[in-house]
């Protein structure tokens, strides 16, 4: 039988009236054909170098009227593919062009929810690079004015590989019966670091680089060209990311949350390495329990990350890298983001008792990615990672962190966002910013 909640989610359904006759108001007032050469997005970009060049394909046809980033040499490169756009350091000041339809946000994560929640109280379409929020506040924050606004706007975290087709299979295979009864979930990612501080003062800024903002809302950090080059240079401190939470925990945990139809979880323990005042653990594993659903009984889900892994299930292999692994009475699914493979309980049975689904009840097809995020901005707005599907799993992952921090296992009540058994970890579900800096701008 075909999933008709996720076939409901991806495909394109009326939404409005002017949509169902070919028509779209984009924020800007611009009412055309949806097939117009009128019909293009006014797209700003923040976070114009780096990760940001890699949506420039997926806009190529539209209109890009802003750019705007802390590097005036990523500007200056991102300037002679876009010749009319106009120029931001700022991006406060950027979002208050009037023109603009679209943000896509690719900055550092600990201005992600800032920028996307300020693009969304400006009736924006956002599609903003993962981890959607930087704390548990944040996650809720972006969360909950996406779903005030979804009805006239399309958001989409930017979780790209879950357009691989195998997302779709494990989806499939899991609500259909290959693992019988689901118990647990287990997933990994091996990324490591060896951080322990944060970086001392060297140097100055380059005349290019507009330091103050790069660190944003942020705790005041001297300079340090260590800090440059790559995420995988500042992610792992506190004030400016979640280590591989953020990162490849994003990617991962979506093969699970794709498949476990999970809201936000009713407790969260966590251990690993020492806990570090300036710096994400490279060690860690995670549990959430999560409460009974229309098709499966509660189940614990488990993050693990650097060199934790899931202990030895009947020889069945977590191999290095990243991972998800379904556990049910009848048999076990392992996969990582490209493919998945069935581990028997009952060797001579198999996997008789499970048959896949005919081809023409298949979950469909999602396509380009970023594709289906700008046709949504012109369309019905349904995306596959929208603020809320991804916003509930970064919140449970960064709540994860709460509970890594206060040394204790939290229970959570979702729905008001509080933790009931430690005032410490209701502490850490939020930030302190820098003067000037707000989440609700």
């Amino acid at each position: 039988m075909m999933d008709k909640k996720i076939v409901q989610r991806r495909q394109f359904l009326k939404s409005t009236v002017a949509a169902g006759m070919g028509l779209v108001i984009l924020p800007s007032g611009v009412l055309a054909g949806r097939n117009a050469p009128s019909n293009k997005l006014n797209v700003a970009f923040v976070g114009a170098g780096g990760r940001g060049r890699a949506h420039y394909g997926a806009v190529k046809n539209e209109n890009v009227v802003a750019l705007c980033d802390v590097d005036e040499t990523a500007l200056a490169r991102a300037a002679k593919t876009f010749l009319d756009a106009k120029h931001y350091v700022d991006w406060r000041k950027c979002l208050e062009q009037k023109d603009i339809d679209a943000v896509i946000c690719s900055t550092t994560d600990h201005t992600h929810a800032f920028i996307s929640n300020w693009a969304i109280n400006r009736g924006m379409h956002v599609y903003c690079e993962k981890p959607l929020a930087n704390s548990v506040e944040e996650a809720r924050v972006v969360r909950v004015n996406y779903i005030k606004n979804k009805h006239k706007i399309a958001t989409q975290v930017g979780m790209q590989r879950h357009a691989i087709t195998n997302f779709n299979r494990v989806r499939e295979a899991v609500l259909d019966g290959a693992v019988g009864i689901l118990k647990s979930v287990h997933v990994w990612g091996n990324r490591k670091h060896g951080r322990t501080s944060y970086l001392p003062a060297e140097g100055d800024p380059p005349p290019h680089l507009h330091y103050d903002l790069w660190i944003g809302p942020s705790p005041w950090h001297p300079y340090n060209p260590g800090y440059f080059g790559g995420c995988l240079k500042w992610n792992m401190f506190w004030d400016f990311g979640s280590w591989q939470v953020g990162d490849m925990g994003s990617h991962t945990m979506d093969l699970a949350w794709n498949v476990i139809d999970a809201g936000l979880p009713t407790s969260a323990e966590a251990h690993g390495d020492p806990v570090n005042p300036d710096v994400a653990p490279s060690a860690l594993t995670m549990t959430f329990e999560h409460p009974v659903n229309d098709w499966r009984p509660a189940i614990k889900v488990t993050w693990y990350q650097g060199a934790h892994k899931p202990n030895s299930l009947d020889g069945i292999p977590t191999k290095p890298g990243h991972g998800a692994l379904f556990e049910g009475d009848k048999a076990c699914l392992v996969s990582d983001f490209g493919k998945h493979e069935f581990f028997p309980r009952n060797k001579k049975a198999g996997m008789a008792h499970y048959k896949p689904r005919p081809e023409a009840e298949r979950i469909p097809r999602i396509g380009g990615f970023q594709a289906q995020w700008v046709n949504a901005c012109k369309g019905d707005l349904k995306t596959a990672c929208d603020f809320d599907y991804s916003g509930t799993m970064i919140e449970q992952l960064l709540l994860g962190l709460v509970a890594f921090r206060v040394g204790k296992k939290i229970e959570y009540d979702g729905v008001a966002g509080r933790v009931t058994n430690s005032d410490k970890a209701n502490r850490l579900l939020s930030k302190k910013y820098r003067p000037g800096w707000t989440l609700h701008g």
